[in-house]
């Protein structure tokens, strides 16, 4: 194993390394950036195949084509609309049907009862294009709509039009990516202080995301593995900055082993030697958290899992190959101005964090108790989480042509006109599935049923916005209703039925999921460690610490920022991001402190181990937690939302929890942390002077 770790580092190998990534990097540009053909951003291809809405959508197909999303037209006059109004709203709907993409005859136009807005439908077929179809199709609606208005306000909202602005909005990726290289670079630039030295471990991350989106572009083409937008753009962050973290903890040593070996390529192989292990269990227990996604029955979710291992993994391999090689191949210069040269020393003036631990150390159950109440009131902030679904218009953190259009629309029409939930059932049993549906709450209107093959299928139009948490109780009021209707079998679908059954699989997913994740990630510290007691404590800090996270994102999602909600998952992977990355920065620290307490005692050991692992493990949170702030570039409400929580945890994390909190309870319960191994029965030496440190850090993570 030692040999494979330190095969970069060989004189000729590195050269073959090199080699070998370039010629896997040239089939992988042109994989990725095919990506988004196999995207699956339409809401009910997230869903397993058994949810309801999804069954009707399947039904559904015997009375319209399949993969249509409805797009309501809305021409607004404040004054009045006139005659000419009328013709021109006509004269486009006619000029709708010659659009590529849109199937059927519009419904409309139709004058609203307040005589001031006009309301056409149009069904647009997303098919193999996905919502970027919907996007060209509603760009072709907009320019034929503009035309001639002669002041007649024209918007395309509904889903359709919603699907065009996700589409507009995801166009933001490649400045995600953009600002994420920026971060990486200022973090390392202040870290390192060398101009060329970040050049390196970018151009390895960014070979990384290349080859981890060509691999899974091929399992979603050929393997069944569901992926979106969204995928991509969690990929982005979390492929730069776990890889960032990596190549802080190799680099940190690497330097070190620079002023201990003449030669750059020994100096690369004992760096690869002491740091490679630590790296590679803290990549593994990532990519084994993030794999327990796949347990999810919503589709996005159990894609997602994979994607991001393969992230990890991929990340993982290019930070201990190819940045290696490349640092061997520059030699020392990339470390210019402050050039690591042979026998010098590094800086002897106690640390930061050894002063923090000297401090944490006079009072170390005070300091633990007084951490987890303050974490524990912030906690309390997860009671006003919204996480039951974004409603349509309140998914951007921009106004958008959809948003301004449903508001206009809502002004004078019925909310849920143009976007009806669909009812499927036997034939025989139309008219009475359409006289219950009738009498839901919140149903405002029901169309004549319509009837093939045995089958009929009716519409019912909500009172309430499609996709509100009203609408919604309204779905279920009305499936509640038609299933009682004896060999109908009657099926509720739609768009707003749709998001139903994905805020209830999210629900479920979380129930399951988060403590499968607890139980793995116990299973691998208690393997890691040898102990019980050290993994239960910091198991309950990694829960502290993340309902602290979720806490204070949810008190400022409510009043700083005034979103209207969260994704149902939402909670579920924010769980999973800060268990799954935090588990790098308790391996860093906890696997130090043991190696010190074999040698000096648990005390001891806990203070050289915060020493030796504070200032790296910092670097590497701020580069986690600004490559996750990044998502905020993006105008998507869910996207702000999982960048500030995850980059607030992260910063908690590794700033409060992991240097304090954690460094405080070692301190207190002493030997009893790695009870009942071995070292349990190791008594603690004399701690050094207070403020005088035992010894300087060699790096974290050894």
């Amino acid at each position: 194993m030692r040999k494979v770790t330190t095969l970069p580092a060989g004189r000729v190998a590195k050269w073959v390394i090199v080699a070998l990534w370039i010629a896997l990097l040239v089939p992988a540009l042109m994989l990725a950036g095919r990506l988004g053909d196999v995207e699956k951003n339409d809401s009910a291809a997230w869903l397993p195949g058994n949810a309801e809405s999804t069954k009707v959508v399947e039904q559904a197909g015997k009375f319209q084509p399949a993969e249509t999303l409805p797009a309501i037209v809305i021409y607004d006059r404040p004054g009045g609309v006139t005659p000419a109004d009328m013709t021109k709203a006509r004269a486009d709907a006619e000029a709708f049907e010659g659009i590529r993409n849109v199937v059927g005859q519009p419904q409309g136009p139709s004058k609203s009862q307040d005589g001031k807005a006009i309301q056409t439908v149009v069904q647009v077929h997303d098919g193999k294009e996905g919502w970027d179809g919907a996007r060209k199709v509603i760009d072709a609606m907009t320019r034929v709509g503009e035309q001639n208005a002669n002041g007649l306000g024209f918007h395309v909202t509904g889903p359709a039009g919603y699907a065009s602005d996700s589409v507009k909005s995801f166009g933001g990726g490649g400045l995600v990516e953009t600002i994420t290289a920026l971060v990486v670079v200022a973090i390392l630039l202040l870290t390192y202080r060398s101009p060329l030295l970040p050049l390196v471990p970018l151009l390895a991350a960014g070979g990384a995301l290349v080859t981890a989106e060509a691999v899974i572009y091929l399992l979603a083409k050929n393997a069944g593995l569901t992926v979106n937008t969204q995928t991509s753009f969690i990929l982005t962050v979390l492929v730069f900055g776990a890889a960032t973290d990596y190549a802080l903890l190799l680099i940190s040593r690497y330097r070190e082993e620079l002023r201990r070996h003449e030669d750059r390529h020994e100096a690369m192989a004992e760096a690869l030697r002491r740091s490679g292990p630590a790296i590679i269990a803290s990549a593994a227990t990532v990519a084994v958290s993030l794999l327990v996604l796949m347990l999810a029955t919503l589709n996005s979710t159990r894609g997602l899992g994979p994607a991001s291992a393969i992230g990890i993994l991929v990340g993982l391999l290019a930070m201990v190959t190819l940045m290696p090689a490349l640092l061997v191949i520059c030699g020392r210069w990339i470390f210019w101005p402050v050039k690591p040269s042979y026998g010098s020393a590094g800086a002897n003036r106690p640390s930061f964090w050894t002063r923090v631990g000297v401090a944490v150390s006079r009072r170390p159950r005070i300091v633990w108790i007084g951490t987890a109440l303050v974490l524990g009131v912030m906690t309390i902030g997860v009671s006003g989480l919204k996480a039951d679904g974004i409603p349509s218009r309140g998914q951007f953190t921009i106004e958008t042509q959809a948003g301004v259009g449903e508001e206009i629309q809502a002004r004078h029409f019925p909310a849920g006109s143009g976007d009806p939930v669909y009812v499927v059932a036997k034939a025989a049993s139309a008219e009475q599935v359409k006289t219950v549906l009738s009498g839901v709450p919140g149903i405002a209107d029901v169309a004549a049923p319509m009837i093939k093959d045995g089958e009929a299928l009716v519409l019912g139009t909500l009172d309430d916005p499609p996709g509100s948490g009203a609408a919604m109780r309204t779905v279920e009021r009305a499936r509640a209703a038609i299933h009682q209707i004896e060999g109908a079998d009657a099926l509720l679908g739609g768009n707003t039925a749709t998001a139903l059954d994905i805020q209830q699989s999210a629900a479920r997913d979380s129930k399951v999921i988060i403590p499968i994740v607890l139980v793995v990630v116990f299973g691998i510290l208690a393997l890691l460690l040898r102990a019980i007691v050290a993994p239960l404590l910091l198991m309950a800090t990694v829960v502290l610490s993340f309902g602290a996270a979720l806490g204070v994102s949810a008190l400022v999602f409510n009043h700083v920022f005034g979103f209207a909600g969260a994704d149902a998952n939402f909670p579920l992977l924010v769980f999973v991001f800060l268990v799954a990355l935090g588990i790098d920065y308790n391996i860093f620290l906890v696997t130090r402190v043991r190696e010190e307490a074999m040698l000096h005692g648990t005390r001891r050991g806990a203070l050289t181990g915060l020493s030796a692992t504070g200032g790296v493990i910092t670097s590497a949170g701020l580069v986690l937690a600004g490559t996750f702030a990044a998502l905020g570039a993006l105008p998507l409400v869910f996207a702000a939302q999982l960048g500030f929580a995850v980059a607030f945890g992260v910063l908690l994390d590794t700033m409060i929890v992991r240097s304090v909190l954690v460094t405080a309870l070692t301190l207190d319960v002493g030997r009893w942390m790695w009870w009942p191994s071995k070292l349990f029965e190791q008594h603690d030496d004399p701690q050094p002077p207070a403020g005088r440190p035992d010894s300087e850090p060699a790096l974290a993570g050894t």
